[in-house]
């Protein structure tokens, strides 16, 4: 498995990997999944001998960052319910952690090139989206997040919060706007809000992305949309 190699990793290799990791989510979001290797080596500042040594094709590489932004999100899921006393604090936190991961940036640009059952990638995420989910159900179950927003939503509001803003805005610059509109987002969540405005009947069924079909692999995660 992906994740016992990346353990037996000397301690170069790993940092290596980790930078053309971080690098090649960025590229892919701003440039495509088509974008030139030679471009995510020279954002990771290695040599691209170095990036082919590590994932000798684009598809290793691709699969590889699923594989890591899915199990970063689900680390960062798993600290706030384990760490935060408060269960909107803890969905919040996570959520501003995951725009820091850019997870439901790359998914969707990286979707159509995700290997088609993967066991390893379906366990990933299956356990990666079932903390989040328990996340909204915690701040559900203390009434702090309004009733009528379901896992699917909050879900589909971090992929609109995630893609860059058009135009030649630097990638700092992006990521705080996407952490500013986040806490107008979360102040609109919260259920304590003096008045608040009914939403729409939901156009996709509550349902949808859920563990069981996660697990079965026939729909995608709101890191997917």
């Amino acid at each position: 498995m992906e994740t016992t190699k990346v353990r037996g990793m000397r301690a170069d290799a790993q940092r290596n990997r980790e930078r053309i990791l971080a690098a090649a989510r960025n590229v892919f979001v701003e440039q495509g999944p088509d974008a030139p290797l030679d471009a995510i080596a020279e954002a990771a500042n290695v040599g691209i001998a170095t990036l082919y040594r590590r994932f000798p094709d684009r598809q290793a590489l691709i699969r590889a960052i699923v594989l890591d932004v899915l199990a970063r999100s689900g680390e960062e899921a798993q600290r706030a319910l384990d760490e935060e006393p408060d269960s909107f604090q803890a969905l919040a936190r996570y959520l501003h952690r995951a725009l820091d991961l850019r997870v439901s940036a790359v998914m969707p640009v990286l979707l159509e090139h995700m290997p088609p059952d993967d066991d390893e990638i379906v366990a990933v995420r299956t356990h990666s989206w079932g903390l989040f989910e328990r996340l909204v159900d915690q701040a559900h179950a203390a009434g702090t997040l309004r009733r009528d927003v379901t896992f699917l939503d909050v879900g589909q509001l971090l992929v609109r919060l995630a893609r860059p803003l058009p135009g030649p805005i630097p990638r700092d610059v992006n990521n705080q706007v996407a952490h500013r509109h986040l806490d107008l987002v979360l102040d609109g969540l919260r259920a304590d809000r003096v008045s608040l405005t009914p939403l729409p009947e939901a156009p996709l069924a509550t349902g949808q992305g859920t563990r069981r079909q996660a697990a079965a692999g026939r729909d995608q995660a709101p890191g997917d949309a």
